[in-house]
């Protein structure tokens, strides 16, 4: 029985193939039994999974939302309203313990069903929230200390995360990482935008700096969390990333109206340290073989120099040479990557007819 891959997934297999004969680590037969022992799927049902279990949850979001748009339903919500929090918040405890119960036992019983699963174990992460939140307003003193309250969901997820080894859940504990960091950082500023001097981009900023660099430095040390150490390194450096684009848009201020005062070249270094930090990063992967540091790198990268083009010359270019210019840079863009891909298939495909 052949073994049944995606498109995408038989070059990687050919590859290693080729590179295993190329070093003499199997012969010439055992790499055509090989070849032969696998073949490409004709529809992704893998990929029609995903997709479904991700619509069936947007769906479910959909119907709850939908809930408060019923006249009857609100009637009832309106008569329900009155029930205790501290009810509500036993009740949806009790129901995310349900949900990562049945998620954990489908994952031992049927490890192939990967999203269906995930799928739980999505819907327990969402009780969870729901019981924190209910959870606050039954200890509620007014004081406007939320942090505590993301705190506790991130020591819960990460106790979950590594019970259940669900990276659904580390990366949920991450995003509320976040979030406490920005409330706690909100809170000690009185509410107010800057903290330390930092607006959010700029704090957001180092956030991502520390947690890329514990991923990559420190995340390995820890067994219990070795498994993870991958998704901590791409959300840091997407809490990085977005955060140097975002700073290179509004810069360090925290007055929408002084910084729609201020012309947008004075802050054009913050722009500059983005763009230097993105080519340090997509060099680095070049140098190390990293492909997440090298392609969030050059993406960021552009996304960074075209943010610059609409900066400077939306207003001050005729829209016809804008248009123009525009076009020819991703004509440009698309002739490099062109050459590089026809380059390395040419390459490939010769090295194949002498084998």
């Amino acid at each position: 029985m052949k073994l049944h891959i995606d498109k995408n997934e038989q070059e990687a297999i050919e590859n290693a193939i080729s590179h295993w004969e190329e070093n003499n680590l199997i012969d010439k037969e055992t790499a055509t039994k090989l070849r032969h022992s696998y073949e490409v799927k004709g529809f992704d049902w893998r990929r029609l999974a995903q997709y479904s279990f991700w619509i069936a949850l947007s769906c479910i979001v959909l119907a709850f939302l939908s809930l408060f748009v019923d006249q009857e339903v609100l009637h009832l919500l309106s008569k329900l309203y009155e029930t205790p929090s501290i009810i509500i918040c036993v009740f949806c405890a009790l129901l995310s313990s349900l949900f990562y119960y049945l998620g954990y036992f489908n994952k031992k019983k049927y490890p192939e069903k990967l999203f269906t699963n995930e799928s739980l174990i999505v819907l327990g992460v969402f009780s969870t929230a729901t019981f924190i939140g209910y959870l606050g307003k039954v200890i509620d003193k007014g004081d406007g200390m939320y942090s505590f309250l993301f705190l506790l969901s991130i020591v819960i997820y990460t106790i979950l995360a590594i019970q259940l080894t669900s990276k659904t859940i580390w990366a949920f504990m991450l995003v509320a990482l976040g979030i406490w960091f920005a409330t706690e950082t909100a809170y000690h500023s009185n509410w107010g935008f800057k903290f330390w001097g930092m607006n959010f981009p700029l704090r957001f900023t180092v956030f991502g700096t520390l947690l890329t660099a514990f991923a990559l430095g420190l995340h390995n040390k820890w067994s219990a969390i070795k498994g993870f150490q991958q998704l901590s390194y791409v959300i840091g450096i997407l809490y990085l990333f977005i955060s140097l684009w975002l700073l290179s848009i509004f810069g360090n201020y925290s007055d929408l109206d002084k910084w729609a005062a201020t012309k947008q070249y004075h802050i054009l270094y913050w722009g500059v340290i983005s763009s230097l930090v993105c080519l340090a990063f997509a060099w680095y992967g070049l140098k190390k073989n990293d492909i997440i540091a090298r392609e969030f790198g050059i993406t960021f990268l552009l996304i960074n120099l075209y943010t610059r083009f609409f900066e400077y010359l939306w207003d001050n270019v005729n829209r016809a040479i804008f248009f123009a210019l525009l076009a020819l840079s991703f004509w440009l863009i698309g002739r490099k990557a062109e050459k590089i891909w026809s380059g390395s298939f040419f390459k490939k495909k010769d090295f194949h007819s002498k084998l």
